[in-house]
């Protein structure tokens, strides 16, 4: 105990200097700096003794940044100059020391690198994370994050796939990763495409994807389509006299045709021999890009993958149903003609494979759901979805008395977050069931219909 009272107390008098500082300036009274003191007195002293936790580290440096958050404040509000390092320095050094002593904690890790990109000390954060993917380099979700802030802090979208390729060499049976890479390609298609629309160039041209392979003889990396310099130049933001041919060629490159993504796509399919869930997962993704160029042709290329290798899955059918839907608006023209058919679909795939028809009403539910919200929905429009909903809520419960299978998705969409869905279906499933006493009291007890 004695030698953890001594490095308490050595760490500790490092950063009188720092205290006497702040109370000669007045950005903190002698009576907060005296309970600062203590504060670090009794976190140094727990972190010093036998048994210290992982969450002892990360409750210190939560307490210095704090600290350190109101130090700024008082600061700029007393425009005063003030060192600003140290009390970062000090919250390094907490998660320095902690990620030392547990090695193996991936939440202080991800604490660390959190504090250091939110101070954007990128070179000690490429350290970090350098460090961190030598100790777990079968933990995806390390690969991504670094993926991730090399793209999104760094603008480097070929380190970031980089550190996608070789997570998946560590990780190649994590979906997890497959998902988070070919989000991360999207997000790139989606930021070229809007920077296309900034320097008007946004005009739709007609581009044929070829389909990419796994090269064999490199089995460890997935073949991407070249991507040159000149087709996206990182310099032509700064630059008046704009090349408008060099930026024309984006139209036609692989990082705005969806080439890319449908590589990782098939690759993936290949490591899972078509996994028709992940498939689905991922068709999920690329629908949140739905306003992105390349993202309904990367929809229709999932959709005809389901079809050729999964077609009486309930996946295949799901997306079928929902792939006409997306990207219309619900008060466009087009979208009469695009409900008429994902309902004709609907209705074929429940007849062709019956033994899904149950999970698939209930997934058709939930996607009819926020269509019949929307405001300016026209009458007949939605008299068409309120009976498609109806229909669907009893082929869930089969037959004419509520079904279990009711009350769980509304449970599951409230566990989701969708609370106007869910008091919507409870609506629903009341002029199908207006005796239920459980629907009663989810009425009364839930949130208002919209």
């Amino acid at each position: 105990m004695a030698g953890a009272s001594d490095k308490a107390r050595f760490y500790l008098e490092q950063s009188v200097p720092e205290l006497q500082d702040l109370e000669r300036k007045k950005i903190f009274l002698k009576e907060e700096v005296s309970s600062i003191a203590k504060k670090r007195s009794d976190f140094e002293h727990v972190l010093n003794a036998r048994g210290s936790k992982p969450a002892d580290y990360a409750r210190y440096a939560e307490y210095e940044m704090n600290l350190e958050t109101l130090r700024r404040k008082r600061v700029k509000r007393m425009s005063i100059k003030s060192k600003s390092y140290a009390g970062s320095r000090r919250i390094f050094f907490v998660l320095d020391r902690g990620t030392r002593k547990f090695q193996g904690d991936l939440g202080l890790w991800m604490q660390y690198m959190e504090f250091a990109r939110k101070e954007k000390s990128h070179k000690k954060l490429r350290r970090i994370i350098s460090t961190v993917l030598s100790l777990h380099p079968t933990k995806p979700e390390l690969w991504i994050y670094a993926a991730h802030y090399a793209m999104e802090d760094q603008a480097d979208m070929r380190v970031a796939r980089a550190y996608m390729q070789r997570g998946l060499r560590f990780c190649k049976r994590s979906k997890a990763l497959w998902l988070g890479y070919a989000k991360l390609e999207m997000i790139y298609v989606a930021k070229i495409a809007a920077r296309q629309q900034i320097m008007g160039l946004d005009h739709p041209q007609e581009s044929k994807v070829e389909e990419s392979s796994l090269d064999e003889s490199h089995a460890d990396k997935i073949a991407l389509p070249d991507i040159t310099a000149e087709d996206v130049n990182p310099k032509l933001a700064n630059d008046e006299s704009v090349d408008q041919t060099a930026l024309q060629k984006l139209t036609s490159s692989p990082a705005l045709t969806g080439a890319i993504p449908i590589t990782v796509f098939d690759t993936a399919m290949k490591e899972f021999d078509n996994d028709a869930a992940l498939a689905e997962k991922l068709f999920d993704m690329f629908s949140e890009f739905e306003q992105s160029p390349p993202a309904l042709n990367i929809l229709r290329h999932v959709q005809h993958m389901l079809q050729t290798h999964c077609p009486e899955t309930l996946s295949c059918a799901v997306c079928l149903f929902r792939l006409p839907l997306i990207a219309v608006e619900p008060a466009s023209e087009e979208f009469p003609v695009a409900l008429g058919q994902s309902l004709d679909r609907l209705k074929q795939s429940s007849k062709e494979h019956p033994q899904i028809s149950t999970e698939l009403a209930e997934r058709a539910v939930r996607t009819l759901l926020p269509f019949v919200q929307y405001q300016d929905l026209d009458d007949n429009i939605y008299r068409v979805l309120n009976v498609s909903i109806r229909q669907n809520l009893k082929t869930m419960a089969h037959g004419s008395g509520l079904d279990e299978r009711v009350i769980a998705a509304i449970q599951r969409l409230e566990e989701e977050g969708r609370v106007k869905d869910a008091s919507a279906l409870t609506s629903y499933a009341l002029k199908c069931w207006p005796s239920d006493a459980r629907l009663q009291e989810r009425k009364i007890a839930g949130s208002p219909v919209s």
